[in-house]
């Protein structure tokens, strides 16, 4: 019983290690790659999906999306793509969309006409090549809400500093154990030790009480034999 409970106990803790270990790596991936416009991951990059605008038929707020770079010239209607918004009401930030047509701009530059499917109603500012930041290649569902978990102050107490916690008292715990089995095994050595010397002395104790008997039933028979030849003369 308590063997396979060791057990139990190993696997608990090596899940929790890896556990820890993998937020810890998903964390840092995550701050260094998602809705980082200017970094990809094999031509790939993420951004986390804030609204419901798509929610509709394609993907809900707290998805992470991932977009592949792409020539903006081989995109038509129907393809969704992220892009920079040049909009006063959400300027920078990014934005993926359905494109509803291809069209050319005031300037006569290539654009794309893009829409929300949840409201269908056409963004305010049409999108040209330079602000294009890639083709929607698929999404990863409620990941974005659990990164932007990890970022609070809870997030970080519940996955991260607690389980490091609970492996530090594992550990210690484990110090403890081995340090008290430590001290025993000192401790019985000790007594193994004092008890054996204190066989030896009884030992010692009992030859000095043959050695004094042999001595002293010598010297009895030493003083017995001029009192026998005092009788024969």
């Amino acid at each position: 019983m308590k063997k396979a409970l060791n057990i139990i106990s190993t696997v608990l803790v090596w899940l929790l290690v890896v556990a820890t270990v993998g937020i810890m790596i998903f964390t840092f991936i995550s701050v260094n790659t998602f809705d980082q416009a200017n970094r990809s991951i094999f031509g790939y990059k993420f951004f986390i999906v804030r609204s419901d605008s798509m929610s509709a038929t394609d993907f809900d707020a707290g998805d992470i999306v991932f977009v592949k770079n792409c020539d903006p010239s081989t995109l038509q209607a129907g393809d969704i793509i992220a892009y920079t918004s040049q909009n006063p009401n959400n300027f920078g930030d990014t934005v993926t969309h359905k494109i509803r047509e291809r069209v050319t701009n005031e300037y006569g530059e290539p654009a794309f006409i893009t829409y929300g499917t949840t409201t269908d109603t056409n963004d305010e500012t049409p999108v040209t090549y330079p602000y294009v930041l890639g083709k929607y290649s698929g999404r990863i569902p409620k990941v974005g809400s659990f990164f932007q978990f990890l970022k609070t102050t809870p997030g970080y107490i519940l996955c991260i500093f607690v389980p490091f916690l609970l492996l530090i008292l594992y550990q210690g715990w484990n110090c403890i154990k081995i340090f008290r089995k430590y001290r025993e095994e000192q401790l019985a050595a000790l007594r193994a030790e004092r008890e054996q010397l204190e066989e030896e002395r009884r030992q010692s104790a009992e030859m000095m009480r043959e050695l004094q008997a042999l001595k002293e039933q010598l010297t009895g028979k030493s003083n017995a034999e001029p009192e026998n030849k005092d009788i024969d003369s």
